[in-house]
């Protein structure tokens, strides 16, 4: 095929096949029966043009076809069986990520897409990732309804202010992708436009490595000391809790909260208790927490997030690399650049 002319973008994930060949089935099933209707509406004009008026005597005589009522109303719903367990399986699949997904962090703002890795690098309006991985985008927005969309990968998602929504995907193929914002965000929306570089494993790794930084985690943790937050979170000398629940081992388990449920703390529950923390206060503890809204960016919450998540121990340090505790770690990934 002509590669200045395709009828669909490149196909260059696990998924954009089986996406690719619904559509075209879809597509199909619908032109066969368009097609056919409307044949048989100029058939029948033309060839009982000359009976159009009413004759009552012809009409009375008409009798139904039992066999050709069934087959007319059997056939199409098997079809639409068929359509439905195809569509309904690949979209569970397509909403249930590989457990050894690479974690990635997208945050959506007028007009950028600030993208943040696990491993410490931050991109803006670029993804650079590994082929043959799967990877699993987390994304939220900070102002309006964005929609993150790259088309050789058939996937998209609204990204939106307050909640977090979630995507994965597979690249198959090695090679530079269109991204694009697919839902009108304001006066630069066309402009809100990016790149997803497909590497080979050793070329994404030589390019991790030649980005020095801290973890997403580290951060995370100086964010908690900063913010006071390890002293009302940490434990004390004895082993018990202090002024808030410890965060030690929290994640992914459920909490005990004062008006008697029992949510499981994930990305979501975390970011509610730092911005709205009087509005899950967990049982056995005073309502003393303050808001952090305005305080902390979504960036920011997304950090603390990932901290939590890796920790076994809130209180102990969270060392990086070559480091002996969290004191030997540089103030910002500039200084460990040098």
């Amino acid at each position: 095929m002509n590669e200045s002319f395709r009828i669909l973008p490149e196909a260059a994930s696990r998924s954009a096949g089986e996406v690719d060949l619904l559509s075209l089935t879809l597509l199909g099933i619908a032109t066969i029966f368009s097609a056919g209707i409307a044949m048989a509406i100029v058939f029948f004009a033309v060839r009982y043009w000359h009976t159009r008026d009413v004759n009552r005597e012809v009409h009375d005589s008409v009798r139904g076809h039992w066999a050709i009522e069934i087959f007319w109303a059997t056939v199409p719903l098997l079809i639409l069986l068929v359509i439905f367990w195809w569509g309904m399986d690949l979209y569970l699949r397509e909403h249930k990520p590989p457990t050894d997904a690479i974690e990635v962090s997208v945050v959506a703002k007028q007009w950028m897409w600030k993208i943040g890795h696990a491993s410490g690098p931050r991109e803006i309006n670029t993804l650079h990732i590994p082929v043959g991985r799967p990877v699993r985008l987390t994304m939220i927005s900070e102002d309006v309804i964005h929609s993150f969309y790259v088309p050789a990968f058939r996937v998209k998602r609204d990204v939106l202010p307050g909640r977090y929504s979630t995507m994965w995907f597979e690249p198959t193929k090695v090679g530079t992708y269109h991204l694009f914002c697919a839902e009108y965000c304001g006066t630069d929306h066309a402009k809100m436009i990016g790149q997803v570089i497909v590497q080979t494993p050793e070329d994404h790794a030589a390019w991790l490595s030649s980005q020095q930084t801290m973890t997403r985690a580290q951060r995370g943790r100086r964010l908690l000391e900063s913010s006071g937050c390890v002293q009302c979170h940490g434990e004390s000398a004895d082993g018990e809790p202090r002024n808030g629940p410890s965060l030690s081992g929290i994640f992914g388990r459920r909490v005990p909260l004062k008006d008697g449920t029992q949510p499981v703390v994930d990305a979501a529950y975390i970011r509610r208790a730092i911005l709205e923390p009087q509005s899950q206060v967990h049982a056995g503890f005073t309502e003393v927490m303050p808001s952090f809204a305005g305080k902390l960016d979504p960036e920011q919450i997304l950090d603390i997030t990932a901290y939590i998540e890796s920790i076994a121990d809130a209180t102990g340090p969270l060392p990086g690399p070559g480091k002996t505790s969290l004191r030997d770690m540089p103030d910002s990934p500039s200084q460990e650049n040098e």
